[in-house]
């Protein structure tokens, strides 16, 4: 199987100029972090006349951004019920309600600026991969139907029509979903923010913040830049910063395998109606197919572990076991990001100081909340109004365990992959 290669990287047709910090500037807002949340804050912002930077250690979208399966969905990886449950009611119903619309936010981007990120706006299908799976996806159609959510519970027989594979028990199907090409998403944000007057910067690590008087000072190898506000928005992928507390979370490694472009005959087959795809298995995987016609499939797992043969060797397997006819296509790209997973799976907005604000753990779900928490967060602060923010911002915030909880769901991984691989090679269901 090949090395580590990131198909994102090779078929973005999205490319910016945006060359290392060079001198001291002094704006408005000082965005640290080049994904979906730092880029979409600092358009927003720009779009509203504030004077913005952002800085990023390494190329637009090279975080969690540039390494997603690409699927836009909405809401969060969490039902209402239990987002009521930490947050309670009023709080809650405000979070479903603004995250039911982030897939509307994010193609309205993608139409206004005309970002070239193969967008695809077939909805998404939840899989159930058991029939405990199918009796969890009837739960959360229920919650989703209530908040009024055009939601479908589909029967195994229409799940695999649509799939292109018997395996599944039933599927829940949102048609507010798609799928994009999300490094190309990310940087076509980067560029919308240029256009609209930001200085977007990569390869310029912020090295240090500090508050001097009534400003934030970012200093980076070629300047520093004094802002009335600042955003944090590095997610799982922290700049390790002098000055900024490391945000709480725990990190998950999610890996990802392509095939090469499949022939009419299994195009037409697999996933015919272009929905991305994901399972109810508590490691959970996901399939979809790009612009090409590559089938892509991913799991939880980091390919840097020392068993990452094993997760490897599952991938195989599992395109066997979905998709018979694709039993020994190569898998021809293979690449590995890292989420932030928090204890209770909720994004946190956490205040820094005055004027400064950290916003972090998507726990799987990047690309429509991270899309409406950088534009809010930019809002909120150019308003001064946290009323702005999607959830309210805390002034401290920790998790313990955060390594052991890692290790926890590595070790899960490599079991679950390990133990899957050796059944079906024994023949067993």
């Amino acid at each position: 199987m090949t090395a580590e290669v990131n198909l994102w990287q090779l078929t973005c047709a999205e490319q910016i100029d945006a060359p290392p910090l060079d001198r001291d500037l002094t704006v408005d807002l000082v965005v640290i972090g080049g994904g979906f949340t730092g880029c979409s804050a600092a358009l927003h912002a720009a779009q509203d006349g504030a004077r913005v930077a952002l800085v990023e250690a390494q190329q637009i979208g090279h975080g969690g951004s540039g390494r997603n399966v690409g699927l836009a969905n909405a809401g969060l990886w969490l039902p209402p019920d239990d987002i009521r449950a930490h947050m309670g009611q009023g709080a809650g119903d405000r979070l479903i309600g603004l995250l039911a619309g982030a897939p509307d936010l994010v193609f309205a981007l993608i139409d206004r600026h005309a970002i070239t990120c193969e967008p695809m706006r077939s909805g998404t299908l939840h899989c159930a991969h058991s029939a405990k799976g199918l009796k969890d996806l009837q739960n959360r159609h229920a919650q989703l139907a209530a908040t009024g959510a055009p939601v479908r519970l589909l029967a195994a027989d229409e799940t695999a029509r649509r799939t292109g594979s018997d395996r599944f028990h039933g599927a829940l199907f949102d048609p507010r979903a798609g799928t994009i090409q999300p490094l190309a998403y990310a940087r076509g944000l980067a560029r919308a923010a240029m256009a609209a007057g930001a200085g977007v910067h990569q390869n310029t690590p912020a090295q240090s913040v500090t508050r001097e008087g009534d400003l934030w000072c970012v200093v980076t190898p070629g300047g520093t830049i004094r802002a009335k506000s600042l955003l944090l928005a590095t997610n799982a992928y922290h700049c390790g910063a002098s000055g900024l507390p490391a945000p709480q979370y725990t990190t998950v490694g999610y890996f990802q395998l392509a095939t090469a472009p499949l022939n009419d005959t299994q195009r037409a087959a697999i996933l015919p109606g272009g929905e991305g795809c994901w399972d109810t298995g508590l490691i959970m995987s996901s399939f979809r197919i790009d612009a090409a016609g590559r089938l892509i499939l991913g799991a939880m797992g980091d390919l840097s572990h020392p068993a990452a043969g094993m997760h490897r060797a599952w991938a195989a397997r599992k395109l066997a076991r979905l998709f018979p006819d694709l039993a020994g296509v190569p898998l021809t790209h293979v690449w590995c990001g890292h989420i932030a997973m928090t204890s209770d799976h909720l994004p946190k907005v956490l205040r820094l100081g005055p004027g400064a604000l950290s916003v972090f753990g998507y726990s799987g779900r990047g690309i429509g909340p991270g899309t409406l928490f950088g534009r809010n967060a930019a809002q909120a602060l150019m308003a001064g109004d946290d009323r702005l923010l999607p959830v309210a911002p805390v002034d401290t915030y920790g998790e313990g365990f955060t390594g052991l909880r890692r290790a926890y769901y590595e070790t899960g991984a490599v079991l679950t992959h390990a133990l899957r691989a050796r059944a079906w090679a024994d023949g067993m269901s």
